[in-house]
């Protein structure tokens, strides 16, 4: 999509351009500024805080320019309470590599064994000196995550799949992994080198605890939107340099490979032209949020921990709490229908969901109405006799199909975005459709 391009450059130039305010690093001063004196919508605002706590939320929160406009506590959690980041960490791991990077300690194209020695995996000498840091930042490792437990990170776990870089999959062991090699690298344990590096300097708190195969960071609400405005101001607290590495930090927070357009360094990115999800193999067509903003960039986690930064806007928002259904791995969705609500808080208006029908790439067809209420419908070249229908939720589940059909009741499903894939004489094609109430 031809949007894409533009919105790199307002991530780098649009801040800039404007003024942030950072809290003190020491003690609990934080300024604010209402809703209305931004001319945000404050008639929508218990509609958006009813649906959060519906949703199991804990904590919600919403910078402008740096500056709190909405701070919102659910049942006993209050604004000194930790919560567990779970995937949403993977942003601070890749943060930490970049400092590692410009530092010297490291290079992203090394082979992983330089730093973990061999034999951490299973595969020939030569298959797993292949895999180097790079493929653990974007997810192309190559090793198999169909494996009973992918957080496993014991050789007998780490399993040949394909070549590095060749398939993209949400695999928490290589993750996992980048832990020992920033200690090799760096020569000193992870809450050590967060510690000096990040949190010292922006007033962070939290830990990195073991969990598992896993490290698991846990710190308060308001230490994440801190995190979250480090992020904004492309890696400098105020006027202090923490990333300096421009370079690495254009790549961590665009398009890292060409099989998932939506991933960079351990980061989800709006605005791209598909995306995928965790245990799928599909290749979605669209955004992961049509109805936020193009440029956000989100930390995402499971059961719905999530840290958006939005450069068009000067926002960040952080929402941190227990799942808001069903356990979510990576909650794009939710993440999407909490903008659906913050959108008319802010009086935003999206332009990446449009109402009118649109085309597929394949034989001319037409999926209309789009976004659609109750029932989709086909409209075919005469050359087509024969359409299958299959529909996709953004888990990669299957929710409905109809066989040589012109039309298809969705009434049964959930508000969302699904893929939508058509087969017609032996040929398929897929694109995407919006679900409303």
């Amino acid at each position: 999509m031809k949007y894409c391009f533009s919105f790199l450059l307002l991530f780098f130039v649009t801040i800039s351009s404007q003024s942030i305010y950072f809290p003190p690093v020491t003690g609990s001063q934080w300024e604010t500024v209402s809703p209305s004196t931004l001319n945000w919508d404050t008639t929508k605002i218990d509609s958006l805080y009813s649906f959060l706590q519906e949703t199991n939320t804990k904590a919600f929160l919403v910078l402008k320019d740096g500056k709190i406009v909405l701070e919102k506590y659910f049942g006993s959690f209050t604004r000194d309470s930790n919560w567990y980041w779970a995937s949403a960490g993977k942003s601070l791991t890749a943060f930490l590599v970049g400092i590692a990077k410009q530092e010297g300690s490291l290079s992203i194209y090394d082979s992983t064994s330089k730093y973990l020695g061999t034999g951490w995996t299973s595969l020939t000498p030569e298959q797993e000196g292949k895999i180097k840091v790079i493929n653990q930042l974007t997810m192309t490792s190559g090793l198999d995550d169909g494996v009973p437990d992918h957080y496993c990170t014991l050789p007998s776990c780490l399993i040949y799949k394909s070549q590095p870089g060749t398939r993209w999959a949400y695999h928490n062991a290589p993750y996992t992994l980048l832990d020992g090699v920033m200690e090799s690298a760096a020569g000193q344990n992870l809450n050590l080198f967060m510690q000096q590096r990040v949190k010292l300097v922006t007033g962070m708190s939290g830990v990195f605890l073991p969990s598992g195969y896993n490290n698991v960071y846990y710190s308060t609400p308001r230490s994440m939107a801190r995190f979250g405005l480090l992020m904004l101001n492309r890696g400098r607290w105020d006027a202090t340099p923490i990333l300096t590495d421009t370079t690495y930090f254009r790549e961590m927070t665009n398009t890292s490979n060409t099989i998932n357009k939506s991933y960079g360094y351990l980061w989800w990115l709006n605005g791209k032209e598909s995306f995928m999800l965790p245990q799928s193999q599909i290749v979605f067509p669209g955004m992961l949020s049509p109805e936020a903003p193009h440029s956000m960039i989100s930390a995402l986690g499971k059961n719905g921990q999530i840290l958006n930064i939005v450069p068009e806007l000067n926002l960040v928002t952080v929402r941190m709490g227990d799942a808001p259904g069903s356990a979510i791995e990576v909650p794009t969705l939710y993440n999407n229908d909490i903008w659906k609500i913050l959108k008319q808080v802010i009086r935003y208006t999206p332009t990446s969901v449009k109402e009118e029908p649109f085309k597929t790439q394949f034989n001319g067809m037409v999926v209309y109405p789009n976004p659609a209420t109750d029932r989709i419908n086909f409209s075919t070249p005469a050359t087509v006799l024969e359409v299958d229908v299959y529909i996709y939720s953004v888990l990669g589940e299957k929710v409905a199909e109809g066989k040589n059909i012109t039309s298809l009741d969705i009434s049964h499903l959930s508000p969302g975005v699904y893929q939508l894939i058509t087969k017609t004489q032996g040929e398929m094609s897929a694109t995407k459709f919006v679900k409303t109430r």
